[in-house]
Parts: structure tokens; C-alpha cells; sequence
């Protein structure tokens, strides 16, 4: 399959301070990949590079296999969504999305044309008389990637484009975008710090941490397989316990915690004897287990039940008050949990991993 984008060893620094360190990637034709990481991590900095609005230090950029290197952002076969769209208040939706035709000199007929069927690609036929001020949010989200489109880039770059509404709003979007850059087949490099959005919407995410990749995969793979402690940490939610590996066998650890419960849990291939960290998802757990030799078992007293429909959790800590956060499953019913009462707990050495704790810096 041909790549769209292909960025070589790319380095930025500012001074002694490296934003970006050495990052590569390639991303295929027509996919959606996004960049996932938190504030001051590198990745906006990354996708200004992308869009020639930063001058690499080190590396290269490829897009549709040409070298970037001097290359103008307006000469690049690349567009922008910002997060707060940048809409022109003044003009109507099909003057917005005209405009960009308009500087590149395209005839009258040929703008209307292109603008009028940028408009059914993105669900809104016959928009184009109306004024900003009366779309709602994701209209104007829509409105803003037609007026990239409408250019046909090689790449869509969007920088945090859902920051800016509200939650409701944002999760209808995210089904929206995933299926308009579905539709319409253009490669979408999508930059964010929310783990949902990637998650949702992407083929592939890397996850970025201090200007570096920690790992790049499928959404199943980051969640089901976290290569580092980071990538466990900060994709999805995960419970941890502080401890030690005193046994390893194979792929399974016998990891004793520091309030003194023994789990048998997964390991990644250099974990070896010593001080670790175990992370365990909270669906991974089953409340009032069936007794099994497979399982690991323990007790917790429920401190409080967190009611969010779909998904609602038990806050409950272990007798040295080491919360955890455990799922409700939906399939099951349980009303007589209450705050105070003491349950079992169970899961599979499968579910956890564990990581040394040297990999993980002294953090938490």
C-alpha cells in the first residue's frame, strides 16, 4: 500500500530543550492516524513541522513521496483544521469554502462546482447560502474540514479540532469524523490528548511522550498490549499496585504487592526479579468471583458507587486503603452492594501486566 506520509528521524529543539527526539513513522494511504499524548508532550509541535509552520532541526518529511525539506506550507500538498476552525463570520458557508479556491485563481464555474460537492460529502447539501452564526457546533466542525477538502490535500492535519465543544457535542463527533474521513478516503492526522478520541476514531495511534513515540499501534493494541509503562498508564483507565517480582516463569510473574497480596500476572519479556508496578483495567475484575484456581482473589470494602449508566464503577479500597476502581458489568444486577460492605474480588493473570520500575522513571 503507498504512504501518504513517511517522516524520517525527525528532530526539533529549542535551545537545549528537544520538543521532537528522533521521531519516525509512516502512515498508509487513506488511513486515520492520530497522535495521542499529553500537554507539552511534542505532538502539536510535530504537526506544525508536518505543515511547514516549524523548520525540522534534524530529518525528513515525505508526503506522496516527496521530500518536504524547503518546501512553503502553502506549497505543501497538505491542509490544517485548528481547533477553534477559524471561520470568516462575514462571508456564508459556501464563500468559507470557496475561499482557498478563490486565492488559487480556480474559475467561478469550477468553484461552484467543487463547493457544491464538498458539501454532500460532508452530510450538508444545500448549506451553502447560510450565514455561520447559524450552524450548530459540529456543522461548523464540518464546514471547516470541507474548506480543506474542497483544496483535495494529500494529508488533513487536525490539531485538537473537538477541544472546543462540548461533551455531548464531541462524543457525537467522533463518530462523525470517523466516518466522514471514511467517505471521503483523504489521510486524516489527527493530534489530541484524549485517549477516547484516538481510540474511537483511529486505524493506527502513537502515543507520544517527552517529543518520543512509546508505542505505535492499532487501538486494540495499545488497550490489550501496552508495550511501557506509559502507554498503560495513560491509555485507558488502569488500576496499579506498587510491589516486587519475587518469581518469573515463562510469560506469568509472581508479583507480591506492598501490602502483601500475591498475584500471578503477565510480565513483558525484560521484566525480570525486583522492584515493579502492576497494572490491572477495572473491567478486568470480577465482583464475587466463582472460587478458581486461575484466578487471583482477594477482598475490598466498597467505599462508594459511581452510577454513569453503561459505565458505572465500585470505588473500593484494600484493607491498607489502596483504592481501586472496579466495573459493573451490565449484564448482571447488583443491588445489594452497598457502601461499607466487604466483596471479593477476582481476576486472571492475563488481564494485568507488569512493568520494573526503573522503565517507569520513580513515578507512581
Amino acid at each position: 500500500m503507498q504512504s501518504d506520509l513517511i517522516v524520517s528521524r525527525l528532530c526539533k529543539h529549542f535551545g537545549a530543550f528537544s520538543a521532537v527526539d528522533d521521531v519516525s513513522f509512516t502512515v498508509p494511504e487513506g488511513s486515520f492516524f492520530s497522535i495521542l499524548g499529553p500537554s507539552g508532550c511534542g505532538k502539536t509541535t510535530l504537526l506544525r513541522m508536518i505543515a511547514g509552520f516549524e523548520e525540522p532541526t534534524s530529518g525528513d518529511i515525505l508526503i506522496n513521496g516527496r521530500s518536504m525539506r524547503g518546501v512553503t506550507p502553502d506549497k505543501r500538498p497538505v491542509n490544517l483544521v485548528f481547533q477553534h476552525l477559524a471561520l470568516f463570520p462575514m462571508m456564508n458557508v459556501a464563500e468559507n469554502i470557496a475561499f482557498g479556491l478563490k486565492r488559487h485563481k480556480v474559475a467561478a464555474a469550477e468553484i461552484k462546482r467543487r463547493t457544491e460537492e464538498i458539501l454532500e460529502r460532508v452530510d450538508l447539501p444545500g448549506f451553502g447560502g447560510k450565514a455561520i452564526h447559524q450552524l450548530s457546533g459540529g456543522q461548523k466542525q464540518r464546514v471547516a474540514i470541507a474548506r480543506c477538502l474542497v483544496l483535495d490535500p494529500k494529508v488533513l492535519l487536525l490539531d485538537e479540532p473537538l477541544g472546543a465543544l462540548d461533551l455531548k457535542l464531541r462524543e457525537q463527533m467522533k463518530v462523525e469524523l470517523k466516518k466522514l474521513q471514511a467517505k471521503v478516503g483523504t489521510t486524516f492526522i489527527y493530534i489530541t490528548h484524549d485517549q477516547s478520541e484516538a481510540l474511537v476514531m483511529s486505524d493506527r495511534v502513537a502515543v507520544m511522550n517527552r517529543g518520543r513515540f512509546e508505542q505505535v499501534g492499532t487501538p486494540q493494541e495499545l488497550y490489550r498490549d501496552p508495550r511501557t509503562w506509559f502507554t498503560a498508564s495513560f491509555v485507558g483507565d488502569n488500576n496499579r499496585w506498587q510491589g516486587t517480582v519475587e518469581e518469573v516463569c515463562g510469560e506469568t510473574a509472581v508479583f507480591r504487592t506492598e501490602e502483601d497480596f500475591v498475584f500471578r500476572t503477565r510480565r513483558r519479556p525484560d521484566l525480570g526479579r525486583g522492584p515493579a508496578m502492576l497494572f490491572l483495567r477495572p473491567e478486568s475484575m470480577v465482583i464475587e468471583p466463582v472460587a478458581s484456581a486461575e484466578l487471583n482473589i482477594f477482598v475490598v470494602t466498597i467505599k462508594a458507587i459511581l452510577f454513569d449508566g453503561g459505565n458505572s464503577r465500585l470505588l473500593t479500597a484494600t484493607a491498607s486503603g489502596h483504592e481501586l476502581l472496579v466495573a459493573l458489568p451490565q449484564n448482571r444486577t447488583f443491588d445489594h452492594l452497598r457502601p461499607g460492605a466487604q466483596v471479593n474480588l477476582g481476576w486472571h493473570p492475563e488481564s494485568g501486566v507488569a512493568f520494573a520500575v526503573s522503565e517507569q522513571g520513580g513515578a507512581a
